[in-house]
C-alpha cells in the first residue's frame, strides 16, 4: 500500500514515520528545496511525548531537549497571578520538554525512510481517488495525507467550500536570544499583550510576545519590541538586549474554523492543515504528532470514520481552548484587565491542573476513542 504525504513539516514526517513503521511505502512531497523548519522553540507537552515515544524517536528528541515547564504568569510589574504546581502537574502526566523547531525536525527527518522524501516538489492538485498532481508531474496512492499547513493546497482542493483561516486579531513575535541564563520560566499578562519565555538546552531562550494588531500592520524590528515590553519586568529587558534583529520573527495569528469531517474518500488532513489553532496552550505540533500516531490503525483496521470522529472532536476541543485563552490574554479594557488579574491570583493551582487533564491525560492507545 502506498501513501503520499503532502508536506514534510513536523506532522508529515511524523505521519510518514507512522506509515512506514506500518509497512506502507511512502512518498513526503516538499515544496522547499530541502526539509528545513523556520522557527524557534517549541514545548512538546507530555501527550506529544508519549507520542513520539510510540514512534521510537522519545530519546533522540530528549537528547536535544530541555526538560522543565513554565512557572506561570506574572504582571508586567513582576507580580506573580498565578502559579504553577510543577510539581503535581509532572507526577501526574509527566515533563514537558523545550526543544529548537529545527533540532524536532532534524530528528524526525533522520527517523523517516530517507527514500520516500522529495524536496523541491509543489503540489497543485489532489483528487478524491488519490491522485497528486504536483511541479513533477502526477503521483497516484491508495491515501493521499494533506499535512500541508494552515493554507493547505490539499485542503483547496478537496474541501473548495470550506472558509479560509480567520485572523484571531493580535500578531505574534517569536525570537531565539544568544546564551543568557534566566531563573523562573512562564509568561507575562499585560493590556493587550503578552511576553514569555524558556531556556533551551544550549543555553539560548526562546521568547514569544504578542499583541493586539490590525492585520498585516506589525513589525519585526528589536525597537518595536522594546517600545512595547522593555519597561517590564527582568529579565524581559536583557531578553531584548540579548536578541539579534534578525533572529526576530513575526507572523499574524490565524486559526481555521472547524471543519465538518477531516477525511474525504482517499484524502485525510492532518496538523494545521485540519486544525490550525491558536498558539496559547503549546498543542499545534502536539497534536498534529498525535494524529499521525492515530492514523496508521485506523487505516489498517479501515476504521476511518472513528479517527474522524475522534481526532475532530479532541483538536477541535483543544482549538476552542487555546482560542479562550488567547482572548483572556489579549484583553486589554483597564476594568476587564484588573477583573482577569483578580480571578488568576484566587484561582488555586489544582484548577488549573484539573483544566488541563482533557489535553494532557491523551495516550496512544485511546487515540481513536
Amino acid at each position: 500500500m502506498k501513501a503520499i504525504v503532502v508536506g514534510g513539516g513536523i506532522g508529515g514526517l511524523a505521519t510518514a514515520i507512522a506509515l512506514s513503521q506500518d509497512g506502507w511505502t511512502v512518498e513526503v512531497l516538499e515544496r522547499a528545496a530541502q526539509f528545513t523548519e523556520v522557527g524557534a522553540g517549541l514545548s512538546l507537552w507530555p501527550n506529544a511525548l508519549r507520542a513520539l515515544d510510540a514512534l521510537g524517536v522519545k530519546h533522540d528528541i530528549e537528547q536535544r531537549a530541555l526538560r522543565g515547564v513554565q512557572a506561570g504568569i506574572r504582571h508586567p510589574s513582576g507580580r506573580w497571578l498565578s502559579r504553577t504546581d510543577t510539581a503535581e502537574l509532572e507526577r501526574r502526566y509527566g515533563r514537558l520538554a523545550m526543544i529548537h523547531r529545527a533540532d524536532l525536525l532534524s530528528v524526525l527527518r533522520d527517523a523517516a525512510p530517507a527514500d520516500s522524501l522529495r524536496p523541491g516538489v509543489s503540489v497543485h492538485r489532489v483528487t478524491r481517488n488519490g491522485l497528486v498532481e504536483h511541479s513533477n508531474g502526477t503521483s497516484k496512492a491508495d491515501v493521499v495525507i494533506g499535512a500541508d499547513g494552515i493554507h493547505s493546497a490539499v485542503r483547496r482542493s478537496i474541501w473548495p467550500d470550506a472558509p479560509a483561516p480567520h485572523y484571531v486579531g493580535y500578531t505574534a513575535w517569536r525570537m531565539v536570544t544568544k546564551p543568557i541564563a534566566v531563573t523562573e520560566e512562564g509568561e507575562t499578562w499585560g493590556r493587550g499583550q503578552r511576553f514569555g519565555y524558556a531556556q533551551l538546552p544550549d543555553g539560548r531562550v526562546y521568547c514569544f510576545a504578542t499583541a493586539n494588531t490590525a492585520e498585516g500592520t506589525a513589525g519585526s524590528s528589536l525597537a518595536e519590541l522594546r517600545r512595547r515590553f522593555g519597561s517590564w519586568h527582568d529579565p524581559i529587558p536583557a531578553l531584548l538586549d540579548a536578541t539579534d534583529e534578525s533572529a526576530v520573527l513575526n507572523h499574524d495569528i490565524y486559526e481555521l474554523p472547524r471543519l465538518s469531517t477531516y477525511v474525504m474518500d482517499r484524502v485525510i488532513l492532518v496538523g494545521d492543515a485540519a486544525h490550525a489553532m491558536t498558539p496559547n496552550l503549546g498543542q499545534g505540533a502536539c497534536q498534529a504528532i498525535e494524529d499521525a500516531v492515530a492514523l496508521p490503525a485506523a487505516l489498517r483496521t479501515n476504521q476511518l470514520a472513528a479517527y474522524d470522529r475522534a481526532r475532530r472532536a479532541r483538536t477541535q476541543m483543544i482549538a476552542q481552548r487555546a482560542h479562550r485563552i488567547g482572548r483572556l490574554g489579549q484583553l486589554s479594557s483597564p476594568p476587564a484587565v484588573a477583573l482577569r488579574n483578580s480571578a488568576m491570583r484566587i484561582t488555586p493551582s489544582s484548577s488549573l491542573l484539573r483544566s488541563l487533564d482533557p489535553v494532557l491525560s491523551w495516550t496512544p492507545d485511546g487515540a481513536n476513542t
